[in-house]
């Protein structure tokens, strides 16, 4: 499902409250609609995940984001900035980022994708899309949509087939306003 066909209708699928699977630099994430309560506990109870973690909000755009961050211009150019690897960044949330997208945190995790499917797919909603490994805790994140499908039997309403880089590791996260490295990728 990696024709524009197949973005579009899982873009659908995203819009009206379902879960979707879509490939990303590594693995393959779940998301959804993050403005979509019921949507997200879904996912969280799909991962057997805590709300009080968080999830990762992925977009193609900056301006997609801004709603949900409190930053400064300076630190927008770095945001947008081409990294070495695909990084995911802490910054502030803003009062509209709901508590079950940044979990117990006064920060949210935000990426811009580079990866091509994901950024199409991305480029399709009006809005960044939730973005956490699909996968149920404990078990190895998914890097194919068959093994999405095992993980998921019958519980993902679009699952975007296209590859993720199978050499990948996940991204490196950061905090904006520190630089510290808190994963490295």
């Amino acid at each position: 499902m990696s024709s524009r066909f197949g973005l579009q209708y899982a873009a659908q699928v995203c819009l009206s409250g379902g879960v979707i699977a879509y490939p990303t630099e590594s693995v393959y994430g779940l998301g959804c609609d993050p403005l979509n309560e019921a949507s997200v506990y879904r996912i969280l109870e799909l991962k057997q995940r805590r709300v009080e973690k968080g999830v990762i909000l992925l977009t193609d755009n900056l301006q997609k984001l801004l709603p949900f961050i409190d930053i400064h211009p300076q630190q927008q150019k770095q945001l947008v900035q081409l990294q070495e690897k695909p990084t995911t960044w802490l910054v502030t949330a803003s009062e509209l980022t709901p508590k079950w997208i940044r979990g117990a945190h006064t920060k949210v995790a935000v990426r811009i994708t580079r990866h091509p499917v994901a950024a199409k797919l991305c480029a399709l909603l009006p809005y960044p899309v939730v973005s956490t490994s699909a996968n149920p805790a404990n078990k190895q994140p998914a890097r194919n949509a068959m093994r999405v499908r095992q993980y998921f039997p019958g519980q993902i309403d679009a699952i975007v087939s296209a590859g993720a880089d199978l050499r990948g590791k996940p991204s490196v996260i950061r905090d904006l306003d520190s630089g510290e490295i808190i994963r490295p990728g």
